[in-house]
């Protein structure tokens, strides 16, 4: 695989592309013994441990969220990716499930916005959990059913909604940002070495077994000085990191059931995309071997609530098949306001068009062309 990717560089060839297509590939499947689990013992020279603000976070703080003391946290970084920090499962037991029901069966609704509004009318989309809970709850049967509302949804954005077609976020384009989501995201960030993040939005994937995310940038955000986060529920993904360049070959890794990522400094404008899910190890996701129940000695005043069986039958059928991943952004630095030429369409000062993509897990907003800071026009992957 490394000398594959050593070749791609040397030829001048766009390197992201092809190593996205060989961990796409089904047949024959891919070699996956290059891929980083940072859930197992890593012994690569390539992975260094992440410092973390172990006084940041108290306890306390952490529990409340259905997170480990910040000390208990098993914390990454990968040479040549200066920012970057991966977070491998710092869950409590019993605490995932909550976000996954928050995911599926909270954010899902109004007034946030799904891919469902683009062709269905706001009655139709106003509760997706209720009209999707029976054919959750039924057992699968022989025959080939309709797919429920929830199966179909794709992608779900919170507080400063991104417009797919202008690549930009805008004032007048805004619901409240989720209040427990920005608590989680806080603590995080706060643990990493960021203090003071404003959660301000988020875009919500729901993958399926045969979904993938595109290369991309994530860029339209007005202040890159705050962090990118992402945290990952269900089944396993292949995550790729690339470069400044889409000939910079990507580093491969697994994400699990409750990994969290965060991107920052130089590693907050890289390349990276999501090729394939990958059926969790053993079988099973760490979620649903945890259960629903998170621990007992939480105080009433924690942000996680035990989800109920009923919600918890749905929600396990759910991630059987599917993963759901959370990205959450600061849009605005302080000070910072919304300019009146968006701000994903300004030009640089070479004329070109700096541009965003961050589609959706089946590319349901189709292929994007936007400039990269290597002076040529990419089309990204969906």
């Amino acid at each position: 695989m490394a000398k594959m990717a050593a070749f791609m560089v040397e030829s001048g060839e766009d390197a992201f592309r092809k190593i996205f297509k060989f961990y796409k590939r089904r047949d024959p499947p891919p070699d996956f013994s290059d891929v980083i689990d940072f859930s197992k013992s890593v012994s690569s020279d390539k992975i260094v441990p992440a410092k973390l603000d172990l006084a940041a976070v108290s306890d306390v703080e952490a529990a409340r969220v259905g997170l480990q003391p910040v000390r208990d946290w098993k914390a990454f970084g990968l040479r040549g990716y200066p920012g970057f920090i991966f977070i491998s499962n710092p869950f409590l037991l019993g605490c995932q499930a909550f976000w996954v029901r928050q995911c599926l069966k909270t954010y899902s609704q109004k007034p946030n916005v799904c891919n469902l509004d683009m062709h269905m009318s706001p009655s139709d989309t106003q509760d997706i959990w209720g009209k999707s809970v029976q054919g959750l709850r039924s057992p699968p049967s022989g025959k080939r059913q309709a797919k429920t509302l929830l199966e179909r949804l794709r992608w779900v954005t919170l507080g400063y909604h991104y417009n797919w077609d202008t690549k930009t976020y805008s004032a007048n384009h805004y619901t409240p940002f989720p209040a427990d989501l920005h608590s989680l995201s806080r603590q995080i960030t706060a643990a990493c070495g960021f203090p003071g993040f404003n959660a301000e939005a988020g875009i919500l994937n729901y993958y399926r077994s045969d979904s993938s995310l595109g290369i991309h940038v994530d860029e339209s955000e007005l202040d890159h000085s705050r962090p990118l986060l992402s945290f990952s529920f269900g089944q396993s993904a292949i995550f790729l990191l690339g470069g400044v360049c889409r000939q910079d070959p990507p580093t491969a890794m697994y994400m699990h059931s409750g990994d969290m990522m965060l991107m920052s400094g130089q590693s907050r404008l890289l390349y990276h995309a999501v090729p394939r899910i990958l059926p969790a190890p053993l079988g099973h996701t760490a979620l649903e071997m945890e259960g629903c129940r998170p621990p007992s000695h939480l105080q009433d005043s924690t942000v996680v609530e035990p989800v109920s069986e009923e919600d918890w039958t749905v929600c396990s059928r759910y991630i059987q098949s599917s993963r759901v991943n959370v990205t959450v952004r600061q849009v605005l630095g302080p000070g910072q306001s919304f300019p009146e030429t968006p701000f994903s369409l300004q030009k640089t000062d070479a004329g070109q068009t700096v541009g965003y993509h961050d589609g959706p897990a089946d590319g349901e907003s189709g292929k994007r062309k936007r400039s990269n800071s290597c002076d040529s026009v990419d089309t990204a992957e969906t």
